[in-house]
């Protein structure tokens, strides 16, 4: 529900705040006391783009502010979160429209987008009278009007739930098929790779024991050299380490038989000549084990070079190509094998396929009895609005497409989120015309009723925004006119209505009169709008029957319709 509008610095409107209420809020006023700028303000708010001619003259900038209370708040949550904007009990739309042309949005005293401000507006008010808030001239809205009246939700729920799940195994599918062809296209590869390491027998560490080994090997004939060298320096030469440590010892014996203090000389020197004789011995061991083998260097020579080869080719060491080999085994493994998941996968699709034609198929059922109920009610109250050769139609079609995934009657059909219907509303006012698109209508005033139309028959099953009404009285009068009076009340006991008109049949149905002003204030005109009381709002309604000079008998008349729009509920 709109609670409230303030507006500063808007056109002829210097400054004011506006309250709403619930029910049936009419405004009335004489021509060009600015009416009329009370809806460019609401638009201004609803998102559409600003004009800085509306600036007054002579203000910086034009502030207008909307204050609403949503119904049901969840259904705006999805748009403010989106925004980064704090949910809220109330929402405060808030637009300022800078004279060197710059607009700011707010929403909930948060900075936000235009196309943010369109979203909030068009869920929380349909404005009448201006084409681009006009809802239900969009054929997008139309599906989800039809679904609501009929109360088929429950069921679209039911088709979109198979509908996701559709899609999401399909790109499982896919996700399942590119890797299969992403293997497939690289088995050979994988399958060659694997047989060329698995054929190298790698061995962690290997490279490093064969380079040790090779330098051993290229080196056999000076080890060799080098041992004999140490043989003949430690124990065989007359000359040896051993010999002339050996005859150390003997005069080390001699001396400490004389004196005690030497003992300990001697045994060190007696370790030392077991130390050369234990490396002389390990020396000719070391010596006796060296091996003269050209076929054997040649042999590690050449598996030295396959290793290197192979390090290079893959761009890894031998302990990576390890671990590569066993990464390709695990990838050529019969349970990587995605056949089996492929099958399976079209199975399901399948199966969801035949679920989906089957709820798609009938949901459009109940669609057609739920429109076959809507066109003859609409047609009827377009009747008691002054539309008395109306047509209105409701056209569901469904698109033929090969490969799709309805199947009904052994053809093929586009399915789409909400079913495979496309829905549309359609209308003729004359005879012999053929019905139209709704957007085609041309007269402003018609639309109005054919909307009013609409919204009375459609208001008990569908959530509705707040609906405001311009020009709906256009080119009616007498019978019509309180036939449209009455609908407007009867559709405010669920709705929030708001309507500008200038007949004393509809004005006299109000629950809240506003009336709309113009006055001088410091040689330049002012638009201010004040709410009526019972007596104001029944000279209010006088006014519109016999102009300001009312007579006695068009109070007592006015008074009579108020009394009567009281009794009509």
């Amino acid at each position: 529900m709109l609670t409230n509008l303030y507006i500063k610095n808007f056109a002829l409107i210097e400054e004011l705040s506006v309250a709403f209420s619930k029910g049936l809020t009419i405004i009335t006023g004489e021509t060009g006391a600015g009416k009329s700028i009370l809806i460019g303000a609401l638009n201004q708010i609803l998102g559409i783009r600003a004009n800085t001619d509306l600036v007054r003259s002579g203000s910086d900038k034009a502030v207008i502010e909307a204050i609403l209370t949503p119904e049901k708040p969840e259904r705006l949550t999805p748009i403010l979160e989106e925004a980064g904007i704090d949910p809220g009990e109330e929402i405060i739309l808030r637009r300022e429209i800078s004279a060197k042309g710059q607009s700011r949005c707010f929403i909930n005293d948060t900075p936000g987008t235009l196309q943010v401000l369109k979203k909030l507006g068009d869920q929380l008010v349909d404005l009448h009278g201006q084409h681009e808030h006009q809802l239900l001239l969009h054929p997008e809205t139309h599906l989800s009007l039809l679904d609501e009246f009929g109360q088929l939700n429950p069921l679209v729920e039911s088709y979109q739930n198979v509908f996701k799940n559709l899609k999401k195994k399909r790109k499982e599918l896919e996700r399942v098929t590119t890797e299969a062809d992403r293997l497939k296209e690289k088995q050979d590869l994988l399958e060659y790779q694997y047989k060329e390491l698995d054929l190298l027998e790698l061995k962690s560490g290997e490279q490093a024991d064969i380079e040790e080994e090779i330098i051993l090997h290229e080196n056999a004939e000076t080890r060799f050299s080098l041992c004999s060298s140490l043989s003949e320096q430690l124990y065989d030469d007359d000359l040896s380490a051993f010999v002339l440590l050996s005859e150390a010892v003997r005069q080390l014996d001699r001396l400490s038989g004389i004196d005690k203090s030497f003992s300990p000389h001697l045994q060190d020197a007696v370790s030392a000549k077991s130390l050369i004789e234990e490396l002389s011995r390990a020396v000719r061991d070391y010596s006796d084990g060296i091996e003269f083998n050209p076929e054997k260097l040649d042999q590690l020579r050449e598996r030295h070079m396959q290793l290197q080869r192979a390090v290079k080719k893959y761009g890894r060491p031998i302990e990576e190509l390890i671990a590569f080999k066993d990464k390709i085994s695990a990838e050529l493994s019969p349970e990587n094998d995605v056949t089996e998941r492929t099958e399976h996968l079209r199975l399901e699709i399948d199966a969801l396929r035949t679920t989906l034609s089957g709820l798609a198929v009938e949901l459009s059922s109940e669609r057609q009895k739920t429109a076959a109920a809507i066109e003859k009610a609409i047609t009827r109250e377009l009747g008691r609005l002054g539309i008395p050769h109306s047509v209105f139609c409701i056209r569901i079609t469904q698109e033929v497409s090969e490969g799709s995934d309805i199947i009904h009657d052994e053809k093929q059909f586009l399915a789409f989120e909400n079913g495979y219907d496309r829905v549309e509303f359609l209308l003729s006012t004359n005879i012999g015309e053929s019905p139209k698109p709704l957007a085609k209508i041309a007269s402003g005033g018609e639309i109005s009723r054919v909307m009013l139309a609409m919204k009375s028959v459609l208001a008990e099953n569908t959530q509705l925004p707040i609906l405001i009404f311009d020009e709906i009285d256009t080119g009616i009068s007498g019978a019509v006119a309180d036939a449209v009076g009455r609908s407007l009340r009867k559709l405010s006991r669920t709705h929030q209505i708001i309507s500008i008109t200038h007949l004393p049949q509809i004005a006299a149905m109000a629950d809240n009169h506003l009336s709309v002003e113009k006055n001088l204030k410091a040689n330049r005109t002012v638009s201010t709008v004040r709410k009526l009381n019972e007596e104001d709002h029944i000279s209010a309604v006088a006014d519109l029957l016999s102009g300001r000079q009312h007579s006695e008998s068009s109070l007592l008349a006015a008074a009579e319709l108020v009394e009567l729009a009281k009794g009509s509920g």
